[in-house]
């Protein structure tokens, strides 16, 4: 029992760390005036930042092509009354560069089963996920997969909001 306690114990300091140090990253962004996913020349709500040479362009999230999601539906099944659904998402990069930033939005169809129902990427502030410290990068024409269990049997909406190559 003592073991399970410590164990449990050292879970939770590691999850503490882990939160604790994206939320420095994030306020220390918004200290220096924005959040570190907004583009210099800030794109605004409906587009995604594409920073490339240190050169920020703008896109309409409907009409950016370069690097897309991919959605596939695991499973749904229904526990005492209500339906969770496990997703994977695919970040496909099909152009030339190394993606070495990627901030994901997402708005109220995202509701997580509990806090451990996402996997490969980490919630920094509220609507916005981005790459694990261990995922440093997504390489030219490969792909990354995150997964996540929500509440209900819809898709959330997810966009990309800022990437930098």
């Amino acid at each position: 029992m003592k073991s399970i306690v410590l164990i449990l114990l050292g879970l939770l300091l590691t999850i503490a760390f882990v939160s604790a140090q994206n939320s420095e990253e994030f306020n220390d962004a918004v200290a220096r005036g924005r959040p570190p996913y907004s583009c210099p020349g800030n794109c605004g709500g409906e587009h995604t930042c594409h920073v490339k040479d240190n050169k920020c362009s703008c896109y309409d999230h409907g009409h950016y092509r370069e690097v897309y999601l991919v959605f596939k539906c695991i499973n749904s099944w229904v526990d005492c009354g209500k339906t969770y659904t496990q997703y994977d998402v695919t970040i496909v990069n099909p152009t030339n560069c190394n993606i070495l930033d990627i901030y994901i939005g997402y708005d109220y169809s995202f509701r997580l089963r509990d806090s451990s129902s996402l996997w490969n990427m980490v919630r920094i502030s509220p609507g916005v996920m981005t790459l694990p410290s261990y995922q440093e990068s997504i390489n030219a024409h490969a792909s990354y997969t995150f997964g996540f269990i929500i509440e209900g049997n819809r898709q959330p909406n997810l966009s990309i909001l800022y990437i930098r190559f």
